[in-house]
């Protein structure tokens, strides 16, 4: 018998979610920083971590994920606080640049369409 394993056995994959820190604003918490960890994987490989935000009120941040990747392939420039798109100021802090990227729709495309080419994707 498996002794009360059977679901670290017999699951295809099994991922571990932990919040990192809490989304704050004026009013209160707004959501969590998540990090994701592939504890086990018999499809495709293991052991691979990504950290996301979980917004209570619309579910993951597509703005943030994005300015996460812009960040990494150094297309949103960040210096001290302030997030900076060329000659554009997307805001101090990441809650702010996140607004106005969602208030932006057109910046979103570009900067997605900007990732994508410095990732090698298109």
């Amino acid at each position: 018998t498996t002794g009360g394993r059977a679901l670290k056995f017999y699951s295809s994959v099994r991922i571990d979610l932990r919040r990192i820190t809490t989304i704050k604003d004026s009013g209160g918490a707004v959501g969590s920083r998540v990090r994701a960890r592939v504890v086990k994987n018999k499809i495709a490989p293991p052991f691979r971590d990504a950290e996301f935000d979980i917004m209570f009120d619309s579910g993951i941040s597509y703005e943030g994920d994005l300015l996460d990747l812009a960040a990494g392939c150094e297309v949103v420039q960040k210096s001290g606080a302030w997030l900076n798109y060329g000659d554009i100021r997307l805001g101090q802090g990441r809650e702010n640049a996140k607004k106005y990227l969602a208030d932006n729709a057109d910046l979103c495309g570009e900067l997605k369409n900007k990732i994508l080419v410095a990732k090698g994707l298109v």
